[in-house]
């Protein structure tokens, strides 16, 4: 019996903020998405497949979740929109969040059709998360989450993605940061990946295999481990989109 294979992929490049928005790469941070899972007829357009997301947006108390079929109708507001061939997040320092997190966000979850949420066991599937993207600014922090594996009813993701930009080297550095076990408090720091600039394009890749087996490629460089099988139990999901990683009492520091 072939082997189960899970991916979510998605190419990522920059796209353009909204107008009144000016860009300042000391006060905000901003990820543009575009996707190529499907093409429309029209010649040339290229239409994102939302149908296995929802989106979390950063308004409202607790913060809203936009549901699988709403975003494929088409929603859009100040902080994501994905009718010019690419997604857009913006994630206010004043933005509200989540029940369970700290930071502001606009970020997607996996999901089913309905609008339910997916979750799955790693030994069942080979799991995967692909994506080239562009980070062109980032917030006072000079962090950006730009992928996860989580944990279904955890507020501590299993593996977290993060560029972060050193301003003494005006580069980024690809981190991952892994809880090897469930009962771990605190994520060991791995770096990943060096000297990516801002506006510079590079992939990444999450895998999860049925063994155990984690690893992230990225910007041309692969770390690879084992994690603990007291994960195996756990129901996860992948996520994307803006975390803005820093807290700041001004509404002009932002992930975008």
């Amino acid at each position: 019996m072939a082997p189960i294979v899970r991916r979510a992929t998605i190419n990522k490049k920059i796209c353009c903020p909204y107008k009144e928005r000016p860009l300042n790469p000391e006060l905000c941070g901003r990820v543009g998405f575009s996707a190529v899972d499907r093409r429309d007829k029209m010649e040339g357009f290229i239409m994102i497949d939302l149908s296995t997301w929802m989106l979390s947006v950063p308004v409202g108390t607790p913060a809203e979740t936009i549901s699988t079929p709403t975003l494929v109708s088409g929603f859009k507001n100040q902080y994501f929109h994905s009718d010019t061939g690419t997604l857009f997040f913006w994630a206010p320092v004043t933005g509200t969040t989540t029940e369970s997190a700290i930071y502001p966000r606009c970020e997607l979850r996996e999901a089913n059709s309905d609008g339910s949420v997916r979750n799955w066991l790693y030994p069942d599937a080979d799991n995967t998360l692909r994506a080239t993207l562009v980070v062109d600014q980032v917030p006072s922090s000079g962090k950006v989450v730009i992928g996860q594996i989580h944990v279904y009813g955890s507020n501590q993701p299993l593996l977290k993605v993060e560029y972060q930009y050193k301003t003494k080297t005006q580069t980024g550095n690809i981190v991952a940061k892994v809880r090897y076990h469930l009962d771990d408090d605190e994520p060991t720091v791995i770096q990943v990946a060096t000297g990516v600039p801002l506006g510079k394009q590079f992939n990444y890749l999450i895998h999860l295999s049925p063994g155990g087996a984690l690893s992230v490629d990225a910007a041309g460089y692969t770390w690879v481990d084992q994690i603990s099988g007291t994960w195996k139990a756990s129901q996860l999901y992948f996520k994307r989109g803006c975390i803005r990683r820093t807290i700041r009492a001004t509404s002009m520091r932002a992930g975008r």
